[in-house]
């Protein structure tokens, strides 16, 4: 989506704290640590407020800084911690994130093999995306590596087991947008979205994407790439 967004925007994409190509995480890790780094990539760059977009984990933490006042305007492609207070069904799909992340690292050496073939690339990609036989083999593989390498999944894991997803939703001012693919196999939805929809944000301007899964930028890349300019420029 870059591409399509750099003709209209200066754009900031940031790697998250932890994971590969990111800043390490320092200290204890707190349900602030990644909007912490991202708001210093911001200050670095000279962004006091932004219009912000993130998916499943960076759409969370677009809504951390957006509660933080450094949102022009958020849109949230499936952002995680959406679970219903007492649904317990989250604890069952961050165990498949974790099992995902170690079968990831088992394979990464195989990656370029793997992704040589439509079943191998169907099955790196069965939980993110419907469609997959547009992305290049090369991207898959890099993120396959990407997970691979990314030393803060398990502890972030560990972390949300314990202290499930808080969000100061009551401050966030600006406008937001949550897009979210029917198809969703990590965050299904409707179920994941429970919290957003009935108690934080249930004044967002909500998009329902049939047939698409977990990444939409990966799924219908230019659709996705609209919704995002079509709302930066209200």
């Amino acid at each position: 989506m870059l591409p399509a967004l750099e003709r209209r925007h200066d754009v900031l994409a940031p790697t998250l704290a932890g994971h590969a190509g990111g800043p390490p995480i320092e200290g204890e890790l707190s349900d602030a640590t990644l909007a912490d780094a991202v708001e210093h990539a911001m200050d670095e760059a000279g962004f006091e407020t932004a219009h912000l977009v993130g998916n499943s984990l960076g759409g969370y933490v677009a809504l951390q800084l957006a509660a933080r006042g450094r949102a022009k305007t958020v849109v949230a492609f499936a952002p995680a911690g959406g679970w219903a207070p007492g649904d317990e069904s989250y604890r069952e799909t961050l165990a498949v994130q974790a099992n995902m992340v170690q079968l990831v690292k088992n394979v990464a050496p195989q990656a370029d093999a793997l992704v040589a073939t439509p079943e191998g690339r169907r099955r790196a990609t069965q939980l993110l995306t419907t469609n997959f036989e547009h992305i290049p083999a090369e991207l898959i593989a890099h993120q396959m590596l990407g997970v691979a390498a990314c030393d803060a999944a398990l502890p972030l894991i560990d972390h949300a087991l314990r202290e499930g997803f808080g969000l100061d939703a009551e401050k966030i001012t600006c406008p937001v947008r949550i897009v979210w693919g029917t198809d969703d196999a990590l965050l299904p939805w409707p179920l994941a979205a429970a919290r957003y929809r009935n108690d934080w944000l249930p004044h967002a301007d909500w998009i329902e994407l049939d047939g698409v899964g977990h990444c939409p930028q990966l799924d219908v890349p230019l659709e996705a790439a609209e919704l995002i300019l079509g709302f930066t420029q209200r």
